[in-house]
Order: structure tokens, then C-alpha cells, then sequence
């Protein structure tokens, strides 16, 4: 009786633990999948805020040369409209923290996973929205008195220079790897801007007083090197301060600090009395005031696009990843450029085309060198869990 008894027992054993295994393998198999979905959403959310940053910027940049081809002249109105739009983004601020709050009342896994880690203090973030207002105003600033001061063959090369900035700042406050693709990368966007800096039609630096020329020149070279350390700062916060993993995020960083800015373009709009003439302008704009209007309306509604799609790619990527793309877009202004105002597409341009095209392959070669290495280290976990439960 007692060897009948150990016989059943042993068979009970074995069908309680056949179920367990199979429950087991499940998992893993639905470890192994979740990863891959994960992976293609990631993706699609990188795809979405290139597309913003690069139809956003050249957009941007067209409607700002409009401005100042039919008449525009003020610089803190070139200021203020790159900052001023982002009111745009307050539905969408409302609708993903409103499904964000519901989704945590319904469902408590969600809740005890939102609860984690904590978000900064209230202090906190309006120290650093205020901050990085502070810095979008002053470098926004800074790259309308080079634009107004310099020809624009000098100060497209200059802001060429961001690259190097942000790849050096990327390196200290990031512990962002200059890996050999990276580096080529850097170094073939760079030439491409510089191409068309070279080639770009400039005005005759010998009309410009030479006190402005070095005011224009400094202060171009200071808003890239102030452009490129805002990127990384902002790398920085979402990594060590803001902790969250939520498109919500993405937009307050954009909102908050450009209602500073905005704040700030307004009180140097008045304080520099150049408000005085925004009424003569709007009348001697040479498309009318309508189109002037809507001139300036489009310019801060694109601003604010690409400024989403910046602010995505630093929080998905790194800022390094989102420089690049945003160099990536100076040759694709002259071909928009061809199709819009008609300008002439020359070898030179095709040839900064080409260039920003290899280095931008080569660094999202280098990003798929990463990316694969990070699913065989993932895979090869998979396997030896699976092997560990054959085993047990």
C-alpha cells in the first residue's frame, strides 16, 4: 500500500509541475515577443519625430526667409514666432495627461507602475522650465542678430559648427560614445552644411561695418554653442530629473519653457521699441497684410512641429541623434527651395544632398550595430532561462 501511495504521489507531482513548465515556456515565449513589439513601436515613434523635426524646420526656415525676402526687418519678431506657437499644443497636452489619469484610476497595474519612480518636485520643474526659457530667448536672439549682421554664406557655416558643439557637450553630459560611424557621421553632415554655406548667394561683407561683422560672427558662434548645450541639458533632465516615460513629458518640456521664452521676446520687443514699427511694416509688406499675418502665424506653427519633433528624438535617442537629423534638413531646404521660389539646384547642391544623406545612413548604421547587439544579449537571456527551467 505504501509503494501504491509513493507511485501516486509521484504521478501527481509530475502532472502539477507539467502544467507549471508549460506555464513557464508561455512566459518566456511571451517575454521573447513583447521585446519585438516594443522595438517596432519604438520605431515608429522615432520615425514620427524625424518627420516632425525635418517637415517642421524646412517649413520653418522657408517662411523665415519669406519674411525677411517681402519686408520683414524686426528681429524680435523673428524671435518671438519661434517660440510664440506652442498654445497649438495644448490639446494634445490635455488629451494624453487626461488618458494617462484615466487609465491610472482603472487599472491598478498601471497605477502602481505610474506611481514609479516619483515625479520631481513642483520647484524643481519650474526651476528648470525657467531656465531653459531663459536659454531658448537669449539663443534664439543671438541667431536673429547673426542672421541680421552676417551674409549667409558665413552664417550658415557658422551654425554648421553645432554639430561639433553638441558632440562635444554629448561626450561630458551624456556619456555619449564617439564610436568611428558617429564620428563620420559628425564629420560628412558638417562638410554638407558647409557646401552649401560656400555656395549659398551672400551678401558683400565690405558694406557691413566691421563692429557689427564681429558682433554678428560671435553671437552665431554663441547660439550654436548655447543651441547645443541646451540638446544635452535637455537629454539630461529627462534621464536624472524628470523620470518619466510619457509623451506628456515631451510636451510640457516644449510648452512650459517657450511660454518663458515668448515671455521674454515680449518684454524685448517693447523694451527695444521695435513694436513702434510693426504697424509700418505690416503696411510695406509686399504680399500684403494678410499674407503677412499668416506668415508669421505658419512660421511659429512649424517651429513648434519641429521643436516636438527635436525634443522626441532627444528623449528616445540622445540629443547627439537629434542634432544630426536637424543638420539633416539644411540640404533639404534648397530642394524645397527649387520647387517654391525657384531657385537654381547647381552640382554643388546635389553634392551636400548626397553627403548629408551617406552621413546620416551612418549614423543610423551605427544605431542599427546597437540595436542588434542589444537583442542577440536579449536573446541569448531567453535561451539560457529557457534552458535553466528544461533543466529543473
Amino acid at each position: 500500500m505504501e509503494d501504491a501511495e509513493g507511485i501516486e504521489l509521484q504521478i501527481t507531482a509530475a502532472d502539477d509541475k507539467e502544467p507549471n513548465s508549460s506555464n513557464d515556456a508561455s512566459s518566456i515565449n511571451n517575454k521573447m515577443q513583447l521585446p519585438k513589439l516594443i522595438h517596432y513601436k519604438w520605431w515608429l515613434r522615432v520615425t514620427c519625430y524625424i518627420l516632425f523635426l525635418l517637415s517642421g524646420q524646412s517649413a520653418a526656415t522657408l517662411l523665415g526667409g519669406l519674411y525677411y525676402d517681402k519686408g520683414g526687418n524686426s528681429k524680435w519678431m523673428a524671435t518671438f514666432v519661434q517660440s510664440a506657437g506652442f498654445p497649438i499644443l495644448l490639446p494634445l497636452l490635455f488629451f494624453f495627461t487626461s488618458s494617462i489619469n484615466s487609465n491610472t484610476a482603472t487599472n491598478p497595474i498601471s497605477s502602481s507602475f505610474a506611481n514609479k519612480p516619483e515625479g520631481p518636485k513642483l520647484s524643481t520643474l519650474t526651476f528648470l522650465y525657467i531656465g531653459f526659457g531663459a536659454l531658448l530667448t537669449g539663443d534664439n536672439l543671438m541667431y536673429s542678430y547673426g542672421l541680421l549682421y552676417l551674409p549667409v554664406s558665413t552664417y550658415s557655416l557658422l551654425c554648421a559648427t553645432q554639430l561639433a558643439f553638441n558632440a562635444l557637450f554629448s561626450f561630458f553630459l551624456n556619456s555619449q560614445k564617439l564610436s568611428p560611424f558617429v564620428l563620420n557621421s559628425l564629420i560628412l553632415l558638417t562638410a554638407s552644411a558647409s557646401l552649401l554655406a560656400v555656395n549659398a548667394d551672400s551678401e558683400n561683407s565690405a558694406g557691413i561695418p566691421r563692429r557689427k561683422y564681429v558682433i554678428g560672427f560671435f553671437c552665431t558662434l554663441g547660439a550654436s554653442a548655447t543651441y547645443s548645450l541646451y540638446l544635452s541639458l535637455v537629454q539630461l533632465s529627462f534621464e536624472k530629473v524628470i523620470n518619466k516615460e510619457t509623451f506628456s513629458t515631451v510636451l510640457n518640456m516644449q510648452i512650459y519653457p517657450s511660454f518663458v521664452a515668448t515671455c521674454g521676446c515680449v518684454v524685448g520687443l517693447f523694451a527695444s521699441r521695435e513694436w513702434e514699427s510693426l504697424e509700418n511694416e505690416m503696411k510695406e509688406y509686399k504680399e500684403g497684410k494678410v499674407s503677412y499675418l499668416m506668415t508669421l502665424i505658419w512660421t511659429a506653427i512649424t517651429w513648434q512641429v519641429s521643436s516636438v519633433g527635436l525634443l522626441g528624438l532627444i528623449f528616445e535617442v540622445s540629443s547627439l541623434f537629434s542634432n544630426v537629423i536637424s543638420t539633416l534638413a539644411l540640404p533639404l531646404v534648397p530642394i524645397l527651395a527649387v520647387i517654391f521660389f525657384h531657385d537654381k539646384m547647381n552640382g554643388v547642391k546635389v553634392m551636400a544632398m548626397l553627403l548629408a544623406i551617406w552621413g546620416f545612413l551612418s549614423y543610423i548604421y551605427q544605431h542599427y550595430l546597437d540595436d542588434a547587439k542589444s537583442k542577440t544579449s536579449l536573446t541569448s537571456e531567453n535561451e539560457v532561462a529557457g534552458a535553466q527551467l528544461e533543466t529543473g
